[in-house]
């Protein structure tokens, strides 16, 4: 019962996100002086206003949170277990245009192991709202902690950001690059295996 009440009540809150998106964006456009009348144009605040509320920005909302599943160690694996080239697309706060490019986690499992794929889900998450590179590395990095109850965790992105790209500087050549630490990836000893494994 309590389920089915709480799904009406996320339908209708995002009723509400949409509209008021929609009739934002509207009032974006008229003062940019384009012409919503133009077939191609018409829709666009409706557009706009679903790719923010259930796209781009749905890491904004906890309940998009992708269910995760965790497996027993049976193997006593505790050496590192990395996973790299996952896409990451988010938004600089800033600007609100889009920052692209490569993550790599990396941890030391202790008695669970998470499903890989969960990984990618978990980055595509925390990556989907607003925010800075710097603040996207460190959430991802905290989030993986409080996961997988472990401090050994590496996260590594590189990323293109258009607000440097596209505007400003125009610059479409230079990447930004952040990382977390925890744990034993603290250690110079571990750092240093990490950036061999992936070639930096």
């Amino acid at each position: 019962m309590y389920s089915s009440r709480k799904t009406q009540i996320d339908d209708i809150e995002d009723h509400e996100k949409l509209e008021t998106i929609q009739y934002h964006f509207t009032k974006i456009m008229e003062a940019l002086g384009l012409d919503l009348k133009d077939p191609s144009l018409k829709k666009t605040p409706e557009r706009v206003a679903k790719m923010y509320v259930n796209e781009v920005f749905r890491g904004l909302d906890e309940k998009n949170f992708p269910k995760i599943s965790f497996f027993d160690n049976t193997n006593n694996y505790k050496d590192m277990l990395m996973v790299e080239n996952i896409s990451m697309y988010s938004y600089c706060e800033h600007h609100f245009v889009p920052f692209f490019g490569k993550v790599v986690v990396a941890y030391m499992p202790k008695d669970k192991v998470i499903g890989l794929s969960k990984i990618n889900r978990i980055v595509q998450f925390i990556a989907s709202k607003p925010q800075i590179q710097e603040k996207l590395t460190v959430e991802i990095g905290q989030k993986l902690s409080e996961l997988l109850k472990t401090d050994d965790i590496a996260v590594f992105i590189e990323a293109t950001h258009l607000c440097v790209a596209s505007r400003g500087v125009r610059d479409e050549k230079s990447v930004t690059k952040t990382n977390f630490f925890g744990g034993k990836f603290l250690k110079d000893k571990m750092k240093n295996r990490f950036f061999n494994a992936i070639g930096k």
